[in-house]
């Protein structure tokens, strides 16, 4: 019972010593390091592309003119319905005017007033000057009507500086249109009170032309300056809609910014598009697109062959049974592919399945290669 009890303690160390080399020879032969992984393939060729760029952007109207008061008072009358097209000149609102009336017949009879002390005081100072020629008055006597015309003369100007300010008032008591264009919802109704400058009371915009704004990195303002430079009118500036669909009117540069946001690092760019049938509202949302140099034939692979690391892309190229990483310089997006601009050449294998198992100089093995599609279109 003794030597049973000593022997148990070598037996179950041998056991242990089976179980490691047994797992040990498992591991070498199961090592998955070692392992090939099974990839898919694709060659690289060129396609047929036309490259944009696509930036945010939001319609603006060239020409548009706020409608505020110029004189206190309430709206009395409305001449136009909102949304419609609108005359330069037209009227379009009426403040009361009882107000101002009343204050240019009162210039207007204040002027006459002073216009007959005028005429008597020039008749005074005639009959006086011929009086001093015979010497039947006195000189103070002249000099006395010489001052009165000068003041009565005084008093005619103020009485048309008068006038003239009252006329102004008067017809700034109707709000005519500074443009012609298209008016929009008026801010105010019959009865509303208004300020001068302060209320707003509606916006007339043009509509035709109108245009684009969108904002770029400052990094991008000589392609943008040589853009606007450029007179051809082809298709380098085209707007899509949020349906997905193309405005059927190309653009050209209208305007790029004074200055650089210090902040941000951006400047505006401003494209401007015909507009003849009100199809671009201003405020409406808008993806500007800007052709680029990727035109023609170029090199295109899919995106999922694209791995990025730390803000740089990458691509696993096949070398006989391994692969090895490739930085790769990106261009356009080509519907679920992307142009590559550096890194790759024709004819080149690349792993496009598969990636997120591989390190540079991993064994692969390969599935059904992926062949090169037919020529594609930029989007």
């Amino acid at each position: 019972m003794n030597r049973n009890l000593y022997s148990l303690p070598a037996v179950i160390a041998f056991a242990l010593l089976l179980t490691a080399c047994d797992k040990s020879q498992n591991g070498a032969q199961q090592n998955p390091l070692n392992a090939p992984v099974p990839v898919n393939a694709y060659t690289v060729a060129q396609e047929q592309v036309v490259g944009t760029d696509k930036y945010p952007g939001t319609v603006v109207a060239i020409n548009e003119v706020e409608l505020r008061p110029q004189v206190a008072g309430y709206i009395t009358n409305i001449y136009v319905q909102d949304g419609q097209m609108v005359n330069k000149g037209q009227k379009l609102y009426e403040i009361d005017r009882t107000q101002y009336q009343a204050t240019y017949n009162q210039a207007q009879a204040s002027l006459r007033s002073a216009q007959a002390n005028l005429e008597r005081a020039r008749q005074d100072a005639e009959r006086y000057e011929n009086l001093a020629k015979q010497d039947a008055v006195a000189r103070q006597r002249v000099d006395y009507a010489r001052a009165e015309l000068n003041t009565a003369q005084a008093q005619v100007a103020a009485a048309e500086a008068g006038v003239s300010g009252a006329s102004t008032n008067l017809r700034y008591s109707v709000i005519t249109a500074p443009m012609s264009g298209r008016i929009g919802i008026a801010q105010v109704k019959i009865g509303s009170q208004v300020s001068p400058g302060t209320t707003l009371i509606n916006t007339i915009s043009a509509n035709n032309p109108i245009a684009v704004d969108i904002v770029v990195n400052e990094t991008e303002v000589p392609r943008f300056a040589r853009l606007q430079n450029h007179a051809a009118k082809d298709s380098t500036f085209t707007i899509q809609f949020s349906d997905g669909s193309v405005y059927p009117h190309t653009g050209r540069i209208q305007a790029i910014d004074r200055a650089i946001n210090p902040q941000t690092g951006t400047i505006r760019v401003r494209v401007g598009f015909p507009n003849k049938d009100n199809q671009l509202i201003p405020g409406m949302i808008a993806v500007l697109r800007v052709r680029n140099a990727d035109i023609g034939e170029q090199l295109v692979i899919p995106n999922k062959a694209i791995i990025e690391q730390m803000g740089e892309f990458y691509t696993y190229v096949i070398q006989g049974d391994s692969v090895v990483q490739n930085k790769v310089a990106l261009g356009s997006k080509v519907a679920n592919k992307v142009v590559i601009r550096e890194g790759l050449k024709a004819g080149d294998k690349i792993v496009v399945e598969g990636t997120q198992k591989l390190r540079p100089g991993a064994k692969i093995t390969l599935d059904a290669p992926q062949p090169a599609p037919g020529a594609s279109a930029a989007r």
